[in-house]
């Protein structure tokens, strides 16, 4: 069973720009609540007993909102307002459940999952990306089902448009599995739009194998200077590890960009 989860937050989040220059993007609210109590609401509810969270000196402030104890017992105590109650005994619930891990400099996504390594217990373990939300299903929830089915590695899958994929990491298929599942032959990241394979993209839901740890820490950075997931993953997918693209039926809705923020705002006060 898939018990531990891990989430990067030490990114800049130079796209939501000025908000940023003195806010963590991930506790930015979108319909009244931080962006991360979406993601860990999809973990609780997925199952996910331990969330290691990745961040940075400069994104101190998310540890600071778990560790408010002081704060919120001089309110409770003066107000007694059962909604702040409430939201009190929320955070302390997800306090519980997270573990800190710092990145300092900023060296890609793969650097980020290798600082969780002496956390990681289980042979598998899920990795959500704060920037992509999904509403309407729990996409966590549905890839865990496919893990167990298949015993195999599992990352969330999606078309874009064809003119966007340089913007992703994107999948070559080889087997159909059954309607939103297949083998994945490789992952690609950011191609070019002339030799993208398919316009398959991932989305930021991994289910990735303890092995990955061994192959990060050998691996040379790729473009930008920054050491690459996908590559990781393509190393291992190399070796005939087996890695499935699983087909969402959840509602995606980009946080990451100030048009994507307001659009999620808008999006989940209607659902």
């Amino acid at each position: 069973m898939i018990k531990q989860a891990i989430i990067p937050l030490a990114g800049l989040g130079t796209r939501l720009l000025p908000l940023t220059s003195v806010f963590a993007k991930e506790l930015l609210p979108i319909n009244g609540k931080p962006g991360i109590q979406y993601i860990l609401d999809e973990c609780k509810e997925a199952g996910i007993k331990e969330v290691v969270f990745i961040i940075s000196k400069k994104k101190q402030m998310i540890k600071n909102y778990f560790y408010n104890d002081n704060f919120y017992k001089k309110i409770i105590n003066k107000k007694k307002d059962p909604r702040i109650i409430k939201e009190y005994k929320q955070i302390l619930k997800y306090k519980k459940m997270i573990k800190f891990v710092y990145q300092n400099k900023p060296r890609g996504t793969g650097d980020a999952v290798l600082k969780t390594k002496k956390y990681i217990r289980d042979k598998f373990f899920l990795m959500l990306l704060p920037d992509d939300l999904i509403i309407k299903k729990n996409c966590s929830k549905s890839m865990i089902k496919i893990h167990n089915r298949y015993k195999s590695s599992v990352m969330a899958s999606m078309n874009v448009n064809k003119k966007t994929v340089s913007r992703w990491g994107i999948f070559k298929l080889s087997k159909k599995l059954d309607r939103n599942n297949y083998l994945i032959k490789d992952v690609i990241e950011k191609p070019s739009i002339a030799s993208a394979p398919s316009n398959k993209a991932v989305i930021g839901r991994y289910i990735l194998p303890k092995e990955i740890f061994s192959k990060l820490s050998k691996q040379k950075p790729g473009k930008g200077g920054e050491i690459h997931i996908t590559d990781a993953i393509q190393s291992l997918i190399n070796e005939n590890s087996k890695f499935i693209a699983h087909n969402f039926s959840g509602k995606y809705l980009d946080c990451g960009s100030m048009n994507g923020y307001i659009k999620s705002t808008l999006e989940i006060a209607k659902s």
